[in-house]
């Protein structure tokens, strides 16, 4: 199998053609940016629907095994320091083209369930925004989803992709609508009007146990955590990866970990959770801005800030779908014509349409499905299978590494604790399973099911046309080549 980039025998340093223009700041930036996000803007009340008022616990918990999985992926990253991300490290460790296949797919399909959660948070956020009193699931707040979804699809069209500069302003703009939850909770303290006795009432809607509660509701938070691993992608624009991308890989991680749970207790302390998880009131963030500070019109603008946050996800998302698509079409595991470029823009224009057609097709299904329960349950069901299948990835992604301890490449590179991939594989397979979902959670797997059977079917018909055509099986030659962002 080819490499993508060889050793610099003066350095030490991978060599790659790509131009190393990342150091630590920027790095950090990307991270944190990627994190933050449509999670914490659209879930804090549907976490808080789980376990009431401890809606921090599983934040934090999901923090926790982000961070352990994080290891692993720092490991991988200084080892072979490559875009490509787990289905190159997969197809390192295995060596089985299908089960790389698997992983890409699953990883193009967490971005469309992603994108599509971000749809839905969009005509959330814009009903708040404009004072609209739209019902959930109605047919208003489908036609903005789908036609936001639709914008998403024309600007990738065009090959606006996220530049570094872009990436800071979009970061900052993200971050100052928590870091404004933030210190509208620390203004609400002075003025008497938080109730911290609420951020440690667990109350779980059903008869399950506390420990449950929590774990399902982990489940759901998880999806705030995820988007760390796209920075592995950046390996080969980063200076000096094996120095840097141990420290600040972990010191976002802690950054938007603290973020959360200070967000997670400042809604809580702020408004009843009755009120947080009510579906004919606005947003959970949108409530605490209106509840600290009554007499400043942050409710206003909050909505606003919340559209540009899950705005700039779903772009994100849908740009590394696409290109996933793409690439996997240029490895002869997808059918060739969607590896097709737009002659004058040069985007892969057929895989965005299939990875629109898809999103467009799971925002009616999950709407339509939802639509006379609460209105959040649709973003919560796309968020949380998301986090199914990234769960299922970074399980394998845990195994890899112990199964690449055998590969010696010959330089220095981080070395994760033993324990903690064990650790890491143990609680993501252990998030990822049926009993870490409530009832209503359970239709993630037919929603995760139905992509992944999507694309099996797309890789046999390949493989079939393949063998009849060309006289050989399909088989992914090089899967680092894969574009995952």
């Amino acid at each position: 199998m080819s490499e993508t980039a060889t050793s610099d025998p003066g350095t030490g340093e991978e060599r790659t053609e790509l131009r190393r223009v990342m150091g630590p700041k920027l790095l950090l930036l990307f991270i944190v940016g990627d994190i933050l996000g449509t999670g914490v803007y659209a879930l804090t009340g549907q976490v808080a629907a789980e376990v009431g008022g401890a809606a921090w616990a599983p934040f934090l918990a999901a923090f926790v095994v982000a961070t352990i999985t994080a290891f692993s992926y720092l490991e991988l990253v200084t080892k072979y320091p490559q875009a490509g991300g787990a289905a190159t490290f997969i197809h390192k460790a295995f060596g089985i083209h299908f089960v790389t296949f698997i992983v890409a797919f699953a990883v193009m399909c967490s971005g469309i369930t992603s994108a599509s959660t971000a749809s839905n948070a969009f005509a959330g956020f814009l009903r708040d925004g404009i004072g609209a009193d739209w019902a959930a699931g109605s047919t208003p707040l489908l036609l903005i989803a789908l036609g936001f979804m639709a914008l998403v699809a024309a600007i990738n069209f065009r090959g606006v992709g996220e530049s570094v500069k872009a990436n800071v302003v979009l970061t900052l703009v993200e971050l100052s609508g928590l870091l404004l939850i933030i210190f509208i909770g620390l203004y609400a303290v002075t003025q008497g009007k938080a109730d911290f006795s609420r951020v440690v009432v667990f109350e779980s809607p059903s008869d399950k146990s506390t420990f449950f509660a929590v774990t399902a509701a982990t489940s759901l938070a998880f999806f705030a955590m995820v988007g760390f691993e796209d920075s592995v992608n950046m390996a080969e624009e980063t200076q000096d990866p094996v120095r840097i991308f141990p420290k600040v890989m972990l010191t976002g991680l802690g950054i938007t970990g603290l973020i959360y749970v200070l967000v997670a207790i400042t809604a809580v302390a702020l408004v009843p959770v009755g009120s947080l998880i009510d579906p004919e009131k606005p947003s959970a963030l949108t409530q605490v801005v209106a509840a600290g500070a009554p007499g400043i019109p942050f409710d206003k603008i909050f909505p606003w800030i919340g559209m540009f946050a899950v705005a700039n996800s779903a772009l994100i998302n849908m740009l590394m779908a696409s290109r996933l698509v793409y690439g996997m079409a240029r490895q002869e595991v997808l059918p060739r014509p969607l590896g097709m470029v737009h002659r004058g823009r040069q985007t892969p224009w057929l895989a965005i349409v299939f990875t629109t057609v898809l999103a467009f097709g799971l925002i009616t299904y999950v709407v339509r499905a939802n639509g006379s329960e609460e209105g959040a349950s649709t973003v919560s069901l796309l968020g949380g299978t998301t986090a199914l299948l990234l769960l299922c990835v970074f399980t394998v992604v845990n195994i890899a590494v112990l199964v690449l301890r055998r590969d010696h490449v010959g330089r220095a590179h981080f070395n994760a604790p033993t324990v903690l991939p064990v650790i890491g594989a143990l609680l993501c397979a252990f998030l990822a399973g049926p009993w870490a979902r409530s009832e209503e959670q359970q239709q993630q797997y037919e929603i995760a099911g139905g992509l992944l059977a999507v694309g099996v079917v797309l890789w046999a018909i390949t493989w079939v046309v393949n063998r009849a055509v060309y006289g050989k099986r399909t088989f992914m030659r090089d899967p680092e080549h894969i574009d995952h962002d």
